[in-house]
């Protein structure tokens, strides 16, 4: 499984807040807001200051997708 964050950087651009300003908001580390640009997973402590500085639930931040050999068998 594979998570995407592209949910999380259109609200952010709605809000037109920036990436570092959401960083410093939550109290994130610029290592979880990298992992985050690499698609990989943060702890969900960190999900949940996100969505409450947002004011939104995990589903408008973040999708988890499935693998693509998963894909491949279905298909």
């Amino acid at each position: 499984m594979k998570v995407s964050y592209n949910k999380l950087w259109k609200l952010l651009i709605d809000k037109k807040m920036s990436k570092s300003e959401l960083r410093d908001a939550v109290s994130m580390s610029s290592n979880t807001l990298a992992k985050m640009g690499k698609e990989e997973t943060v702890s969900m402590e960190v999900i949940m200051r996100i969505c409450k500085e947002l004011k939104c639930d995990v589903g408008d931040i973040m999708e988890i997708l499935p693998d693509e050999e998963l894909q491949d068998s279905e298909e």
